[in-house]
């Protein structure tokens, strides 16, 4: 009897399940929307995929949680952090990979890896949801359409606009204002992706550039975003067919790869001593929300060797 395992990636606004055969090959996958961190949406993942997979419950020989709602994953074994689960699914999906930007609904990420795909060091933007996908959600809705669009509508603008503020908070009164002022929409959009590339670039900064260069999350469905980031980091940027699932992905190649009971007394978060990585991380704090620091600090950034 084939053995499989399920991956759980419960974020802040979506919750993604896959589940792999024991050859590591995807046998379902599901992507539900949500509007917060909801128990409701996970189930509703979780289902889908095994559906997806024509497979029981019961069938599941292992699985593994990650993202904001890891701890609420019933059945889960294990639970790895986000930082683990993407680089090991996306260096699975892409082979080679050594720079992952990671855009979420709330936080955006700059992971490298090693030549096993491993974490070698990471940066997060985990304080604010600048550059996130909510900030693109606020951008489609101070212009009026839809957030399928809003990549198209951005590669149409030709002017390069003044951004001043990065703050969800405030860009969309500014963004009304321009509108206000007869600026073209088009125009907007890609300025305001130019910026927020800008601002992914100080993240990635952190970390070093590196290439190949892999977007995933839900902004790798965005043209424009992906457009704007490879001007921004004067590299090619990939995206996997399914830019959204890596993390569930990681998260079930994990499951069948230390599938087995928890030791007694050890913690379920034990990614440090399975799959250890070298550097302690960055996040983002102190950000005073301005356009100006990320988008003038330009594509100079020396590459790490070695």
């Amino acid at each position: 009897m084939t053995a499989y395992y399920l991956g759980v990636d419960l974020g802040s606004t979506t919750a993604k399940a896959v589940v792999v055969d024991e050859a590591g090959a995807i046998a379902g996958t599901s992507v539900i929307q949500m509007g917060a961190v909801s128990r409701k949406g996970m189930h509703a993942a979780i289902d889908d995929a095994l559906a997806d997979a024509d497979i029981a419950e019961g069938d599941i020989r292992g699985t593994v949680s990650t993202g904001y709602g890891r701890k609420l994953v019933p059945g889960a074994q294990r639970t790895f952090t986000e930082i683990t689960c993407h680089a090991r699914g996306t260096a699975e999906m892409c082979p080679g990979v050594k720079l992952i930007i990671d855009i979420g609904g709330q936080d955006s990420k700059a992971i490298t890896v090693d030549a096993e795909g491993l974490v070698d060091d990471f940066a997060m933007n985990d304080r604010c949801a600048s550059g996130t996908g909510r900030f693109y959600e606020v951008l489609a809705r101070a212009l009026e359409c839809e957030i399928g669009t809003l990549g198209e509508l951005a590669l149409r603008g030709k002017q390069d606009l003044e951004v001043s503020s990065m703050c969800a908070t405030f860009a969309e009164t500014e963004i009304v204002s321009m509108l206000a002022e007869g600026l073209p929409a088009p125009d907007i959009a890609a300025s305001v992706h130019r910026a927020i590339a800008g601002r992914t670039l100080a993240l990635v900064a952190q970390v070093g550039r590196h290439a190949p260069v892999v977007l995933t999350g839900g902004v790798a469905r965005n043209p424009a975003a992906v457009r704007f980031l490879e001007r921004a980091l004067d590299l090619e940027v990939r995206v996997p067919d399914h830019p959204q699932i890596t993390g569930a992905y990681g998260a079930a190649l994990l499951a069948r790869e230390s599938s087995g009971p928890v030791p007694a007394g050890q913690d379920a978060d034990t990614e440090i001593r399975l799959f250890p990585h070298s550097g302690e991380g960055h996040s983002c704090a102190g950000c005073d929300g301005s356009a100006g620091g990320a988008v003038h600090l330009g594509a100079k950034i020396g590459l790490r060797r070695g």
